[in-house]
């Protein structure tokens, strides 16, 4: 499975649990760690956990392996690795407050609105 359709998945499934504020950050040639940061946020501790398992069963649904997700109990910063792609579920409040999109400000932001409804 290539690094898009991962993330097309990735999106596709945070939006169908009405994550908010949906965006990609493509970090090739900035971080190491991944190609894409997917970031959004949920307004409740059960819809941050809807969105971070859905993400997981859709990844896995097309075959791809999760190879870590951290954060899901607490419900307040949910990290899914899918490799080239890393999730980053937030609660509204925690969104606001480690605000990943300014951190990483460098990074161009991806066009994603094909793959939301």
């Amino acid at each position: 499975m290539s690094e898009r359709n991962i993330l097309t998945a990735a999106v596709t499934a945070a939006d169908d649990k009405k994550a908010e504020d949906i965006i990609v950050l493509n970090m090739k040639g900035i971080s190491l760690v991944a190609d894409y940061f997917l970031i959004c946020h949920g307004g409740s501790d059960k819809q941050v956990q809807a969105i971070a398992r859905e993400i997981k069963d859709k990844a896995e649904e097309k075959g791809y392996h999760v190879k870590r997700m951290e954060g899901f109990e607490e419900a307040r910063w949910v990290l899914i690795d899918l490799g080239d792609v890393v999730a980053h579920v937030f609660h509204r409040e925690e969104r606001g407050y480690y605000n990943l999109e300014r951190l990483w400000g460098d990074a161009p932001h991806e066009d994603i609105q094909g793959e939301l409804q």
